[in-house]
């Protein structure tokens, strides 16, 4: 009973870890604060972050496949679970999860590597979508598995991503 009742909670839990991508407006105070400032990284940190984006990067075209964690197929938190754990830095396997690690930064001071989180659920007020800021400065681009496009590169100057757009955390 324990057993049935554990893997029922893990299966919901997997279950809003990623999100749909239906278009909804632009919020004009979101997309004003794109900006960026320079960010401080010891050698070390920098060639793991470019080790992240780098193999995140491998996983382009890759379709989306709900808990998947491989190039048959991948959810959002299963790219950025196995990128970072492919550079030696663990992460839980949930974007709700992966919210609540590291440091809490403002979107003007986003930078590479650094992990945004998403509601794309206006159903549920819970984060269930995360992806992994590859370039900043006119406009934040971040990698992602999306249901509809699998493994892509979007821009969060989208209507669709400033919208659901909830916070960033740098965890590295």
């Amino acid at each position: 009973m324990k057993k049935t009742l554990s893997l029922l909670l893990l299966f919901c839990i997997l279950l809003s870890s990623c999100g749909s991508t239906k278009k909804r407006g632009i919020s004009a105070s979101k997309k004003a604060n794109t900006h960026t400032k320079s960010r401080k990284t010891t050698k070390a940190e920098s060639k793991k972050i470019i080790g992240v984006i780098k193999y995140a990067k491998t996983f382009e075209g890759t379709r989306y496949k709900y808990g998947g964690t491989t190039k048959k197929g991948m959810d959002c938190s299963g790219l950025v679970y196995t990128s970072f754990k492919k550079n030696d830095i663990v992460l839980p396997r949930t974007s709700r999860a992966m919210a609540s690690q590291g440091t809490k930064i403002s979107l003007k001071n986003v930078a590479p590597g650094d992990l945004l989180f998403f509601k794309t659920n206006k159903n549920k007020n819970v984060i269930n979508h995360v992806g992994l800021v590859v370039t900043t400065g006119n406009q934040v681009q971040f990698i992602h598995a999306s249901t509809s496009k699998g493994v892509t590169i979007s821009s969060l100057n989208e209507r669709y991503w400033s919208n659901c757009f909830v916070t960033v955390r740098r965890v590295l």
